[in-house]
């Protein structure tokens, strides 16, 4: 069936009509890319079956020394690696969110907690700027308004890549630090939040905007302390008329260019709107420890003075505070999906 499907698909994408159309093009080839992925391991798993069987062939003659040697390595290697590769095709045939693949909007706001909350805004976007470049994956800036003491009261950003919605999305949630605050003068340890929320980057084609909705207001870009970066209104805001969404941008200098990054986000919003919707009834239903739909839960605490961080979805501690502040993120990311991908699989075994 899958492996119909795959040589079904390959057709498809090379056929004139489908290549120019963009929705269902887009579609097919992102549909191929996944096939493709499991049909090679496919191909593994068949080649390690025919060496397992070629093995035991020879095994059963032992005629040559030699090659029941051989046949012995053999069988061992391919019995060893059938095992890990039945597991990985196993999580590999998990449906996808279909979301997963696509390009994400970042927001990262302080919360409680004043300047030092801003403060630590400010070490949530570099922790995850510098995971992005880690990454390969392409950060740009979209609008920000800076903290009185560093930091950020808020900063959004895009982040383009492969699959990189499908990976962000665990870091959507309440972020809390406890530290002595750089702005505290007698060492008391504050605890103070920032929250990360998680957008999928809607294409055109995902959410139609009606111009008639959308209010439009040009402003002068301002930089820190509301001081006026540049006399040109180039900066643009948009405010979505029926549910009251604004999303603006002031990074680039031309207008022309912030608009367009504006309808991104503003697309995006939109879009998650229906996402969140169905994430809480999707959560409601299955308990998920790891994607509650609820983004002002707390996922994760850091703490300075034990070095300590927790993430209180899959009760996972680390002590190594540093390098998971510089970036290092990998860990926890796949300590996540593992679980995820562990439920989904225990969900698809209760539905058969």
């Amino acid at each position: 069936m899958l492996k119909q499907r795959f040589d079904e698909v390959s057709d498809l994408i090379i056929q004139p009509d489908i290549i120019s159309d963009r929705e269902k093009y887009a579609s097919l080839t992102k549909e191929y890319k996944d096939l493709k992925e499991i049909n090679d391991e496919r191909l593994k798993y068949i080649e390690l079956k025919n060496n397992i069987e070629e093995a035991k062939e020879i095994l059963a003659d032992g005629d040559d020394e030699e090659m029941v040697e051989m046949a012995k390595m053999q069988l061992e290697e391919s019995e060893s690696s059938i095992g890990q590769l039945e597991e990985k095709i196993r999580f590999m045939l998990i449906p996808k969110d279909p979301e997963d693949d696509k390009n994400a909007v970042v927001e990262v706001r302080a919360g409680t907690g004043g300047d030092e909350a801003s403060i630590f805004a400010g070490d949530i976007f570099r922790m995850l700027n510098k995971y992005c470049e880690s990454k390969g994956w392409s950060v740009s800036t979209v609008d920000y308004s800076e903290g009185t003491n560093g930091g950020f009261k808020e900063i959004q950003f895009e982040v383009s890549g492969s699959s990189v919605y499908g990976t962000l999305k665990y870091e959507a949630g309440v972020h809390r630090v406890q530290r002595v605050p750089q702005t505290e003068t007698q060492g008391r340890v504050h605890t103070s939040a920032a929250t990360v929320m998680v957008f999928p980057e809607a294409e055109e084609f995902d959410v139609q905007i009606d111009p008639k909705d959308v209010r439009i207001d040009y402003f002068c870009s301002s930089g820190p302390g509301g001081q006026s970066v540049n006399t040109t209104y180039s900066a643009v805001r948009l405010t979505h008329l029926p549910t009251g969404i604004v999303a603006q941008c002031q990074d680039q200098k031309s207008q022309h260019k912030n608009k367009e990054k504006a309808f991104r986000v503003l697309r995006s919003r939109l879009y998650d709107l229906e996402l969140e919707k169905k994430l809480a009834e999707d959560a409601e239903k299955r308990g998920s420890m790891v994607t509650s739909g609820d983004r002002s839960a707390k996922i994760r605490t850091y703490n300075y003075p034990q070095g300590r961080v927790t993430d209180h979805r899959i009760n996972l501690t680390l002590y190594d505070l540093d390098n998971i502040i510089n970036g290092d993120i990998q860990r926890i990311i796949d300590e996540l999906k593992l679980v995820d991908n562990t439920e989904k699989l225990a969900r698809m075994g209760e539905s058969f």
